[in-house]
């Protein structure tokens, strides 16, 4: 099931302790352990039984957890376990089961969007450096995640870039020149939408950093992914949630319109 919202802090708040509750589905507390922090599977039988004693009356939320609990799906990230650090495969499981995503960037543009030369070049200047191999195993990882929003079942897609991100350029012309036209054909499908911030904005400082919001099956599901100084941080509680919520909305609404967004990009793409 992978990393999945368990039951690490809806023991405590029921009134059971974790040992209890594993005595309850029949485990002992280190299989708990790891059903709740996904490393383990859990059953769709044992799942209705948590919910039930940690008195989860939510049906949606319940059925949502058991479809995620029944999917056996072998996923193409699964290639890249042991290869590539544990969050890679979180994210792109996290992305897998997400109903819509949107992405907040000040600095780069959004991973989702760039191309494979964008992306490389950013990889590149990891410090330390990447070995060789690892930097060609992270950018096709990135290239390979993409699906969500240019394969067959693409979903719902909002990015808000800002023109800083537009106008750096990691790598050179003809690379910063692919990432643009690239952001300019993707913004032409229904589903996907990109915003862009312009300097010209008063008072802008709502994101001072990238995010990343996707949305569950239902909303106690969706997940935000911030850059933390080791790796990616994963946010799940409900008051985070609507506050990242809250700040979306008023990043969106400051941003311009879709259809001047792709005309600004277009006259920075002929100033290169």
């Amino acid at each position: 099931m992978g990393r999945r919202r368990g039951g690490t802090y809806a023991a405590p708040r029921s009134g059971l302790k974790a040992r209890e509750a594993a005595a309850l589905v029949g485990c002992d507390s280190a299989q708990m352990s790891q059903m709740e922090s996904g490393i383990g599977g859990v059953s769709e039988e044992r799942l209705r039984r948590l919910a039930a004693h940690y008195s989860c009356a939510d049906p949606d939320l319940i059925e949502s957890l058991v479809t995620m609990a029944n999917d056996r799906t072998h996923g193409w990230w699964e290639e890249y376990r042991t290869l590539l650090p544990t969050s890679f495969m979180d994210l792109s499981e996290l992305e897998h089961h997400a109903t819509f995503r949107w992405d907040v960037d000040c600095l780069y543009v959004p991973g989702l969007l760039q191309t494979e030369e964008y992306a490389r070049r950013v990889f590149s200047h990891r410090v330390p450096e990447l070995p060789c191999g690892e930097l060609d195993l992270r950018v096709a990882h990135r290239m390979a995640r993409r699906t969500i929003i240019d394969g067959d079942r693409p979903i719902p897609y909002k990015a808000v870039v800002h023109e800083a991100a537009l106008r750096i350029k990691v790598g050179n012309r003809a690379v910063a020149q692919a990432q643009l036209d690239r952001i300019q054909e993707l913004s032409e499908a229904d589903h996907v939408t990109v915003r862009v911030i312009p300097f010209a904005l008063d008072d802008f400082i709502d994101a001072g950093s990238a995010m990343v919001f996707a949305g569950g099956p239902v909303p106690k599901l969706d997940t935000v992914v911030r850059d933390a100084p080791h790796g990616s941080a994963f946010v799940d509680s409900e008051a985070q949630l609507n506050s990242f919520r809250t700040l979306f909305r008023r990043v969106e609404a400051s941003s311009l319109e879709p259809e001047r967004s792709r005309d600004f990009i277009h006259r920075l793409a002929k100033e290169l």
